[in-house]
């Protein structure tokens, strides 16, 4: 399996790059809009996939900023398995932000520095930002091109479990558990002479088919 994934790494390795580009570019360009943007399509990924994700902000993009529960939940009607939950998530972590930073999200970000676990506590460990875990915090985190976290969703922990690196495929239920399995893949990652950003993807796309966000 080894074998078979450094073959698929130098395949895709352009592509990813790539991608890893994109996500590089919204930290040095994307404004307040495009970071709650980002992290609203985490919000709509979870549970769901990234093609929902995709559509449902397609589907919102205009009412984002202000619109209401209800609003929000019509315009997802029909792009999202849960529109009235997630809708409810996006407007509950709006009013929080926007008290805790004017929605200046892109600001309350860089204010971490080189804070990487606070940074993303802020998000995963955070009863203002609802629906956001360990997982689509370190999602967010990636798409906004922050390096370093590990998005372990399904895929993942499955090639994963797959490869012997992990135990089990079930999804981390605390921080010290999901720490550890980030920890033995960014070994892993270093045993296969992988950068750990781009293994993530790698193994995303193995399962998927596509090297998505």
């Amino acid at each position: 399996m080894i074998d078979a994934l450094l073959q698929d790494y130098r395949t895709k390795s352009a592509a990813i790059n790539a991608r890893l580009k994109e996500f590089a570019q919204v930290q040095k360009t994307g404004d307040d809009n495009r970071y709650f943007e980002e992290l609203v399509f985490c919000i709509f990924t979870a549970g769901a996939s990234a093609r929902m994700g995709l559509r449902s902000v397609e589907r919102v993009r205009p009412y984002l900023r202000n619109a209401s529960h209800c609003q929000l939940a019509a315009a997802l009607s029909g792009a999202h398995r849960y529109p009235t939950s997630r809708s409810g998530y996006v407007v509950h972590t709006r009013r929080y932000l926007r008290k805790d930073c004017g929605l200046r999200l892109r600001e309350r970000i860089e204010a971490f520095g080189g804070d990487r676990d606070s940074r993303r506590d802020f998000l995963a460990a955070n009863p203002g930002v609802k629906g956001v875990g360990y997982k689509e915090a370190s999602h967010f985190l990636r798409n906004i091109g922050y390096r370093g976290y590990a998005i372990l969703d399904k895929h993942i922990l499955r090639t994963l479990y797959e490869l012997g690196v992990i135990g089990s495929p079930e999804p981390p239920t605390t921080k010290k558990n999901y720490l550890a399995i980030e920890e033995l893949m960014r070994k892993f990652a270093q045993g296969t002479r992988i950068d750990f950003d781009e293994l993530d993807l790698l193994l995303w796309s193995n399962k998927t088919g596509e090297i998505l966000k």
